[in-house]
């Protein structure tokens, strides 16, 4: 126990180097969520595997790392080395952030319609404070996750967009994150908040990347709030070096007949944990979760996903599909919690697992809670290979064995690639996936 807090107070001494470093203007409201984050860390400390969401991921490595925050600056990022994460043509609003601080010499916002904001939310606590308060770290529990506690104490900046009602914007917004080499050995705490007004409509898209070489932290948070009737796409693509650890978490909130859409990529990460709360708590609401995993070497990704049914008439679809190969190993804990008042709910779990070694290993948890009694509700789980008589029949047509593998396998992750409406996005996706399967070594999200 000694050991463990001395962990969590080496994390916590980074915030007076923050503060030391990196000007600021706070707010009562402000501090007090901040030291309520940072006591709480203090008092619960990193998971451990004798904790049950935790049984099958351990954090020792980030715990023992005591990985200090890195502060602002480029250092040596050029808007040559992110031609490959860009979207071509496509008309985008991109804002890119070197270790978790926007840096305006490399982001392109363009023009955006009166009222939208998309930028730092540094610059926007600053300037517009009052469009803030009301939603940041009000859904995303710090009071339920070590992580979640470390990023709220340290959170200075991230992606902020704020959409009027009934507006729907044409222009994607792409929030590019970068970790650089000279930030090896750091930690980053990116944080998004996304508000979505009545009526109004976007696509948001998080990327994150890094550089070969050494390990670094990155424990990102997004809220997303999407009021009455509004639509958002959100995509998170995880494309970092195969030796950096990250943490995310991603809450969604919903009103009345909102329809909100993720899409979870993750490719790179020697260690990663993604958890997605979505709270449907307002009749009539569209909700659908998707999420791809392709782990090779000695990766582990954990995926937790929780969809709180909290209003009647609600539709929620999920599926979740892992692709492992070599030693690598797989999470997927997934759960459908229906409340009393929700009737009339729609709601279907999927997870899907493809094993291309002997060693790899998955634990796939589907779950159902349901408090309801006028509902439809499903889940399942799947792990398996691939099909020796498909692979029998692509060989007898003159392809080579490994191109066959890879066109199979390829495929079983096809239907979570189509659902993704970007269509620049689904391509570069396309040729990533294609390389990863190609390829034993490297890191696709390197720098």
């Amino acid at each position: 126990m000694a050991a463990i807090t001395q962990e969590n107070s080496s994390y916590l001494a980074g915030l007076a180097q923050l503060d030391g470093n990196v000007p600021r203007r706070d707010y009562p409201w402000l501090s007090s969520i901040r030291r309520q984050a940072a006591e709480r860390f203090a008092e619960i400390g990193f998971p451990t595997t004798r904790e049950e969401a935790w049984r099958h991921t351990s954090v020792a490595a980030i715990a023992s790392a005591s990985f200090p925050p890195a502060l602002p600056g480029g250092n040596g990022v050029s808007a040559g080395i992110l031609g490959n994460f860009l979207f071509g043509d496509t008309e985008c609003c991109n804002l890119v952030f070197v270790n978790g601080f926007l840096s305006p010499e490399l982001s392109t916002p363009g023009a955006l319609p009166k009222g939208v904001r998309a930028g730092s939310l540094a610059l926007a606590l600053r300037s517009e404070p009052g469009k803030i308060e009301p939603y940041l770290a009000r859904h995303a529990d710090f009071r339920a996750s070590a992580f979640t506690a470390l990023n709220t104490a340290f959170m200075l900046d991230g992606g902020f967009i704020w959409l009027p009602p009934e507006t729907a914007l044409q222009k994607i917004i792409h929030l590019i994150f970068v970790s650089t080499a000279a930030g090896r050995g750091k930690a980053s705490y990116p944080r998004n908040l996304i508000v979505a007004g009545s009526g109004s409509q976007a696509s948001v898209v998080e990327s994150y990347i890094g550089p070969a070489g050494g390990p670094y932290f990155t424990n990102a948070v997004t809220e997303i709030v999407a009021h009455d009737g509004a639509a958002v796409a959100h995509y998170r693509l995880q494309r970092e070096s195969d030796s950096a650890y990250h943490v995310s978490a991603l809450h969604v909130q919903q009103e009345e007949n909102a329809n909100v859409s993720c899409h979870s990529i993750t490719i790179g990460g020697l260690l990663t944990r993604n958890d997605v709360t979505a709270v449907m708590d307002g009749a009539g609401g569209e909700l659908t979760l998707n999420g791809l995993y392709v782990t090779r070497g000695r990766q582990h990704v954990d995926n937790h996903t929780t969809i709180v049914h909290a209003r009647p008439h609600c539709n929620s679809r999920e599926l979740y599909k892992g692709i492992l190969d070599d030693q690598s190993s797989g999470v997927f804990t997934g759960r459908i919690a229906v409340r009393p008042d929700a009737q009339k709910t729609n709601a279907k779990q999927t997870n899907k697992n493809l094993l291309l070694s002997q060693s790899a290993l998955v634990n796939s948890t589907p779950q159902l809670e349901i408090f309801a009694d006028d509902v439809k509700c499903t889940h399942g789980a799947t792990i398996g290979r691939l099909d020796e008589d498909a692979l029998f029949y692509l060989r007898s047509r003159g392809i080579g064995e490994e191109a066959a593998r890879a066109l199979l396998t390829y495929a079983f992750a096809g239907d979570i690639l189509s659902a993704m409406k970007i269509k620049p996005l689904q391509c570069q996706l396309d040729l990533v996936l294609l390389e990863h399967l190609s390829r034993r070594n490297g890191g696709n999200g390197e720098i």
